[in-house]
């Protein structure tokens, strides 16, 4: 064999523990160019109609909105000077790289084999939806990386050997706070993880002073939020928004014969031909003709919001059935096989690659300033905020077709997580923190508001940690019993121990020459599990 071959191989050898990281990197490296092709086919982003007009809006001028909180608008503020859209993009695309990196990271720590949590993250570089979604001017990026940040703060700690991981330290799960507190400021769907990840901590032992610090960090950017909108608006709220979304989600159901109702209230209830038209909450809140606008004109005055919220919370206590099968009809959407037009085929076809630019609306203001357009062209410098460049848009348009994660395969990971909570034993707390999260992201916009396919994405990165997490779990306990039971084979038997006058060790037990010792027999099994302790052993006396 040549020399420099011999060398070059010996030097692979030398690096063989690295090695193990290489399934990943190539992974990883294919992510990047999927992205990469993303962004030149659509080099100022994608625009979500209404949405993403309102952030960039927000983001030129700045205050509490009573429909959205500004998370993502202040990190468009924060990028404005650089008046770029496509810097926006590629930030956001970075983000989702950095969602399966620290999802890897954790996994590797835990103990799965590289190109094990390799294929766990998968799905977070190659989903075809996950890639759009990112490309979309929207806060679905952000808000997915930050809760990602903050688990991984949270999971940090985790060990090869379950059990012996000691939990986040204060100041990891006070850095985890303020990160998960961002995030509600960035869509407020995301309250129910604070109590949520707060429960998992004090599941520890010990473990109400990284709880405490979690907590009081999280309420930190709330509080200020609140002070803020208080400020501008008079309540302290971050929303008065939540009302009507509810006021959505049961009105379809909502039986006012069944419910007790106050009197200012009554008029709310859906007359029953607009009941007969099945209207999807996520289309039928903003049509002119429902109560809440007829009655109230501006649904999101603290008025409007207190009525409407009373209004449904009433009709989920006097109709949990109804309520509960409306919830499920819309998790059953997200893990059919088939995509349904939900809320509408206009607001499904947004999550799809589109084969022609952007048409912005004219005439109407987003943020009490330009235009949709007008906006969108200050914001980027550039008389063209939306562009489609070929043959690169074919190319991912062809890609979506063909390269995403359907709906059973979903429903399978959430599955396996709910299974992966019950049989991880000892990480029990650590799966349960990952699959709660993916459930509660999944959940609580249904239960809230509606079904929508771009909520599903963000909740799939979480699905897939808990598999993994669970799966370390079992890897580690099967290594844990092979080493017990070659304990029990090695320890030594009842009377043959250390052999007395010269006798023999109990079988399998090797004897070692101990020349000044006397002829004690010295077990190779001592100092593991299972031997005598050294103080007693015969085999350690001088």
């Amino acid at each position: 064999m040549p020399s420099r071959l011999l060398a070059a191989l010996k030097a692979i050898r030398a690096y063989h523990p690295h090695l193990r990281h290489a399934p990943f990197l190539l992974a990883l490296a294919g992510g990047a160019l999927l992205r990469w092709t993303a962004m030149r086919a659509y080099p100022k982003g994608l625009w979500f109609t209404g949405d993403s007009y309102f952030y960039v809006a927000y983001a030129l001028h700045p205050q509490p909105s009573p429909s959205k909180t500004l998370g993502y608008p202040f990190l468009l503020r924060l990028m404005e000077p650089l008046h770029s859209l496509t810097a926006v993009v590629a930030v956001q695309h970075l983000m989702g790289l950095a969602v399966a990196v620290m999802a890897y990271a954790v996994l590797c720590r835990a103990g799965l084999p590289g190109w094990g949590a390799a294929i766990v993250t998968l799905p977070l570089l190659y989903d075809a939806y996950q890639v759009e979604l990112e490309h979309l001017l929207m806060s679905e990026a952000l808000f997915t990386f930050l809760i990602a940040a903050a688990l991984t703060l949270l999971l940090w700690r985790v060990k090869a050997a379950p059990g012996k991981d000691a939990g986040p330290t204060w100041w990891m799960a006070l850095a985890a706070g303020l990160l998960l507190g961002y995030a509600v400021l960035v869509r407020s769907a995301g309250a129910p993880l604070v109590p949520v990840v707060l429960l998992c901590l004090l599941m520890r032992r010990q473990g109400w002073r990284p709880a405490l610090a979690f907590g009081a960090a999280a309420a930190v950017p709330l509080v200020a939020y609140a002070m803020w909108f208080h400020a501008e608006r008079g309540t302290y709220a971050l929303t008065t928004s939540d009302g009507i979304y509810l006021w959505g989600r049961t009105a379809g159901f909502a039986d006012c014969s069944k419910i007790d109702l106050p009197s200012n209230e009554q008029a709310l209830c859906l007359d029953a031909a607009t009941k007969a038209e099945h209207d999807p909450p996520g289309h039928l809140i903003w049509r002119a003709e429902v109560p809440p606008r007829v009655i109230y004109g501006s649904v999101v005055t603290p008025k409007a919001n207190a009525a409407l919220r009373d209004f449904s919370i009433r009709a989920i206590l006097a109709q949990p059935g109804a309520y509960l099968r409306t919830v499920g009809h819309g998790v059953g959407m997200a893990f059919a096989w088939d995509r349904s037009p939900h809320p509408t085929a206009a607001t499904e076809g947004l999550y799809h690659f589109p084969d022609r630019p952007q048409v912005f609306p004219g005439g109407r203001s987003w943020g009490g300033g330009g235009t949709a357009l007008s906006d969108a062209m200050r914001y980027g410098r550039t008389d063209t905020p939306s562009e489609v460049v070929q043959p690169h848009a074919g190319r991912m348009i062809d890609y979506q077709d063909r390269w995403f994660v359907p709906g059973p395969a979903l429903g399978a990971l959430f599955a396996l997580g709910a299974a992966g909570v019950a049989v991880a034993r000892r990480r029990r707390r650590e799966v349960l923190m990952a699959w709660g999260t993916g459930v509660t992201l999944l959940l609580f916009p249904i239960a809230s508001a509606d079904f929508d396919y771009r909520y599903v994405v963000p909740a799939m990165p979480f699905a897939c940690l808990a598999v993994g997490l669970a799966l370390s779990a079992l890897r580690a306990r099967a290594s844990e019993d092979e080493t017990g039971r070659a304990d029990a084979e090695g320890e030594p038997d009842g009377t043959g121990e250390a052999g007395g006058d010269g006798g023999t060790g109990g079988e399998g037990e090797e004897r070692d020459d101990a020349g000044a010792g006397g002829g004690k027999g010295v077990s190779r099994w001592w100092g593991t599990r299972g031997s005598r302790h050294r103080d007693s052993d015969p085999a350690t006396v001088p």
